[in-house]
């Protein structure tokens, strides 16, 4: 199959993606850039496994119940019944006409996997508030947050109007929303708008364009595939996959929902009459072997009415770097997947090979579908590991901004230490783990940071605790494109300055923003006996290193610019409240909650001891002990 690999086409015909092909009586509709390689339909075994696909999804609980539906169309009601209200009380301030405020209007707009028809039980909801000419983004903050702070569904809330794409993060009955806000060069805002016409773009900024766009591809995605019954299901299945091998998230360099749902769309355009099982084991085939960095491309390239870039090697230098393409159909063309690292890559193609392999073996009746499944070994897989713990000494909010500055930024971590020699994988981990502690006074807060992400003294934190909230709980990264946007612009000529590596153990190295044990602190609560919350969000990365001649490799350096750019936003500079701290750690001493009950951690394997004579004992004890622990590394543990 050369057919599909092919470079970068364009088009100034909005249906570009939709060709006729005379290969049945009646003129079969093809899709895509390229004719479809087969047009056979499913036979009865292709049924049969399609049946047993079904089925595991729904003993992986991939499907919400009915209640669930419900409510999300409940929640959903109530947030466009509040942008009327928003638009209303935002037009009225503006001296409007009781009459010209009400005809304002406002839609409510959703995107990702709602929108795709593949979420499942507790997913977030990706929404846009689209909202006429005369609303601005400060309005949306000024007005729509306290309205929704009135409501008493909401649980959550978290507001980021500073963000590459503002943002308010909620939780609204119990379901987490992500809101956008995008206003169109229009007085009014019907409920019958849609936002297929490209001139509905014209006279808008850049944050409006980014944030209009999330809508924007998911309804060009469901315009391009043959069968969408087929496409969900299929889907449904790869994000599972994703997941479970941990390649699922784009803020930390992995495709995220929206890259995983082109790159089922493009096999389901070459595949247009088959049944989702096979569009599932014909996804691997066709990835495993495609010709990167040839684009994914799901239609050809749109030019449009607008000053715009568009993706485009031939002329963006910084285009031609990207790992492995996927491109937005919907005009403007961007690259979906342009944080994928060399090392992502790496782990990527892997899952890739795996997964072929394992469809070959289900197709052939040796292994299930819950095989394919199957959970990643990520955390038995390297000797070492860096962690990133972000942590908050204050509310909710606070470390909700904080911990997200910190993720978005960790793939910048990665590319700095991917160069440096004796390091051949950089491989983060693509969830968060959260934890929440109460302490009084400053011993006890740095007792809990010290103590805190090593299997050697992580009892101790157990007095600390916070009954509502346990530490083995992980934040699910699944990405939207409000998550691929939303990051912070730093100050100007911010020159915050960096704390040299601290020395927590012999074992560990760590950098800290925080105040050191014996350094003095300037905040003072407001009650000594009152006890305060620190909130820790904690980030893997593992480390395939290779040593030659037992050298140290030395991360001080990237790790001190990575330090830097997270301590050079004005929100953040107040290290009595927010701290970052980096260490490197060992898999027999990575702590209890990044494994589940049913998983055995890691043993250290015991080293016979050769006998020596004492001569020899009495000259090793004389030479120096080593600078670092860095070792040559064993081989993984198997789980």
């Amino acid at each position: 199959m050369t057919s599909q690999f092919q470079k970068p086409t364009f088009s100034t015909n909005s249906t570009a993606g939709l060709n006729l092909q005379g290969s049945k009586p009646g003129m079969q509709k093809t899709y895509g850039v390229t004719p479809p390689v087969s047009l056979k339909g499913p036979t009865v075994e292709e049924n049969a496994l399609n049946d047993e696909l079904i089925q595991e999804l729904k003993q992986e609980n991939s499907f919400e119940t009915e209640e669930e539906t419900k409510n999300r169309v409940q929640v959903l009601k109530t947030l466009q019944e509040l942008t009327l209200k928003f638009v209303y009380q935002v037009s009225k301030n503006k001296n409007m006409s009781d009459g010209m405020a009400k005809d304002a209007g406002g839609k409510v707009f959703t995107f990702g996997s709602y929108r795709l028809g593949v979420h499942g039980p507790g997913s977030d909801i990706d929404t846009l508030v689209v909202v006429p000419k005369h609303v601005t983004k400060e309005d949306f903050f000024e007005v729509m947050d306290p309205l929704l702070r009135e409501r008493s569904e909401l649980e959550e809330i978290a507001p980021v109007p500073g963000a590459f794409v503002p943002i308010i993060k909620i939780k609204f009955s119990g379901i987490s929303i992500d809101m956008l806000c995008a206003k169109l060069d229009l007085p009014q805002i019907p409920m019958s708008l849609t936002l297929t016409d490209t001139n509905l773009l014209k006279n808008l900024d850049e944050t409006d364009l980014r944030a209009l766009n999330g809508t924007r591809v998911t309804d060009e995605i469901l315009q391009l595939v043959p069968k969408p019954n087929a496409f969900k299901i299929a889907l449904r299945a790869i994000k599972l996959w994703a997941q479970r091998r941990a390649i699922y998230a784009n803020i930390f360099g992995f495709p995220g929902g929206v890259a995983w749902a082109m790159l089922i769309a493009r096999v389901c355009q070459l595949y247009p009459n088959a049944c989702s099982a096979i569009i599932v084991t014909k996804f691997f085939q066709i990835y495993n072997q495609w010709k990167w960095p040839s684009p994914v491309l799901l239609k050809a390239i749109e030019s449009g009415p607008l000053q715009v870039r568009v993706w485009n090697p031939k002329i963006y230098t910084n285009d031609r770097f990207h790992k492995m393409p996927v491109i937005t159909p919907a005009y403007p063309s961007m690259c979906a997947t342009h944080n994928i690292s060399e090392s992502t890559k790496k782990v990527i193609l892997e899952e890739f090979s795996r997964g072929e392999k394992i469809c070959r073996e289900i197709v052939n009746h040796e292994k299930t579908w819950s095989d394919l499944f199957a959970k990643h070994t990520y955390f038995y897989k390297y000797k070492f590991y860096l962690t990133v713990m972000a942590s908050t000494r204050g509310d909710d909010e606070q470390h909700l901004k904080w911990s997200g500055l910190v993720e978005s930024k960790l793939r910048l971590l990665v590319q700095k230490l991917e160069p440096l020699a004796g390091i051949k994988m950089v491989h983060p981990y693509n969830k968060m783990f959260e934890s929440s502690y109460s302490f009084q006074g400053e011993d006890e807060m740095h007792d809990i940071l010290n103590n805190y992400g090593s299997h050697k003294t992580e009892n101790a934190l157990e007095k600390y605790a916070d009954k509502n909230d346990k530490a083995d709980q992980s934040k699910d990264l699944t990405q939207s494109l409000s998550e691929i946007a939303c990051e912070e612009k730093p100050k100007e000529s911010a020159q915050d300055s960096v704390k040299d590596a601290q020395e927590q153990t012999p074992q560990e190295n760590t950098m800290q923003s925080g105040k050191s044990e014996s350094g003095d602190s300037s905040f003072v609560t407001a009650n000594e006996n009152e006890k305060e919350k620190l909130h820790i969000t904690t980030m893997y990365i593992g480390l395939d290193v290779d040593v030659e001649d037992k050298k140290a490799v030395d991360i001080h350096l990237p790790c001190s610019e990575f330090f830097n750019i997270c301590r050079s936003f004005s929100d953040f500079e107040d290290e009595n409240v927010f701290s970052l701290n980096i260490k490197h750690i060992k898999v027999y001493d990575l702590p209890d909650f990044v494994y589940e009950e049913n998983e055995t951690r890691p043993l250290k394997p015991k080293i016979k001891k050769r006998k020596r004579s004492k001569e020899a004992d009495s000259q090793k004890k004389s030479r120096p002990g080593p600078q670092t622990d860095a070792e040559e590394p064993a081989a993984p543990a198997e789980q």
